[in-house]
């Protein structure tokens, strides 16, 4: 038996190899900064639904297991809980687990709560976002107590209690890793970008409507999409029905450093989803020195370049302001580092 202190990780993707970083960027930072941080901890990551492959990788330093659930129901759902259940009974056999940490109060939780209760183990469940509503189901019936929790932030705390009568204990937000970020300072040359996946729940047309908007009084206004999804075609449908193609670009999908260079051109970043924990791509524009314009708080206090409004029109106001105005600042903004959430997460575990 190993005497090295393991932590488990479990979780319903992870990235494929060194080189995808656009899965759960999140997540990888913290698994990176963990490793960094803690060299003597030992972090094995069972990945239950993607990467689409069964197989046993090493991930700068780290041991994943993917079991290439592929999101299946019914009996093959069942197969996956077992074959993990499995892999967590060796797991625990051979090296000294300090904690069990599932990401999403879904299926990963439920594996690892029932798993650590037979096994008088440490689970913590970081609750993320989605998890959070009401319609969760698994978060009725996992049971977990209020210090397993971790929410992602103040608003998520709120809504899980609100919806499911537990109050997370703990609150540890999303950290940027100021390492990914290029040291020269970029042109400020577009003047609202946006990243995120392309689909209806995060309303990317409502920045097709605010550059229609906006065109009026600034004629050349640029505007950058980035993201893939299937809401694209609507998206350039949008954009070609008000002759916007030369003030929207859309990138597609792209690599996580790539995006961050794309913001740090930006002067504006545009988040219009209704319902976000704490997107860790705002944190990451804050860093790259953009203004975030969101619906969402994510935190009680007020954070230095993050807009707050409640209506489209007031997300139209707030952006022509910030870009008319000339005494408009673009320095860096940092709330949390991943350095800083690793440092919580340990302290938990220990």
């Amino acid at each position: 038996m190993s005497n090295d202190q393991t932590l488990v990780v479990l979780t319903p993707g992870f990235a494929h190899d060194e080189t995808d970083t656009t899965c759960l960027p999140l997540q990888q930072s913290l698994i990176k900064a963990l490793k960094d941080s803690y060299p003597q901890l030992n972090i094995v990551i069972l990945t239950f639904q993607y990467p689409y492959f069964k197989k046993k990788y090493n991930w700068f330093g780290t041991t994943v297991i993917s079991f290439n659930g592929q999101n299946k129901g019914g009996f093959s759902k069942l197969l996956l809980r077992q074959k993990i259940y499995k892999a967590l009974t060796e797991i625990n056999n051979n090296n000294i687990i300090c904690s069990i940490l599932s990401f999403w109060c879904g299926e990963c939780a439920l594996t690892g709560n029932r798993f650590a209760d037979k096994h008088g183990l440490k689970h913590y469940c970081w609750i993320l976002g989605q998890d959070a509503k009401e319609s969760n189901k698994y978060a009725k019936y996992i049971k977990l107590k209020a210090d397993e929790l971790i929410a992602l932030s103040d608003f998520i705390q709120q809504e899980f209690k609100k919806n499911h009568g537990i109050r997370p204990k703990h609150i540890i937000p999303a950290g940027i890793d100021p390492k990914q970020f290029d040291s020269i300072v970029k042109e400020k040359d577009i003047d609202i970008i946006a990243a995120g996946s392309l689909i209806p729940l995060k309303r990317y047309d409502m920045l097709v409507h605010m550059i229609a908007v906006l065109k009026k009084q600034m004629p050349g206004i640029k505007a950058v999409l980035i993201g893939d999804g299937p809401g694209k075609k609507k998206l350039q449908q949008l954009i070609a029905a008000q002759d916007l193609q030369t003030n929207i670009i859309l990138t597609g999908e792209l690599p996580h450093g790539e995006v961050l260079r794309w913001m740090q051109r930006g002067k504006i970043f545009l988040h219009p989803s209704l319902y976000e924990g704490f997107g860790v791509v705002c944190a990451e524009a804050l860093y790259a020195g953009c203004h975030v314009i969101s619906f969402c708080q994510p935190m009680k206090q007020a954070i230095e370049h993050w807009h707050i409004v409640t209506t489209g029109e007031e997300m139209i106001q707030q952006a022509l302001q910030i870009l008319q105005n000339p005494q408009t600042t673009c320095n860096r903004v940092i709330f949390f580092t991943v350095d800083d959430i690793a440092k919580k997460m340990m302290e938990l575990f220990k």
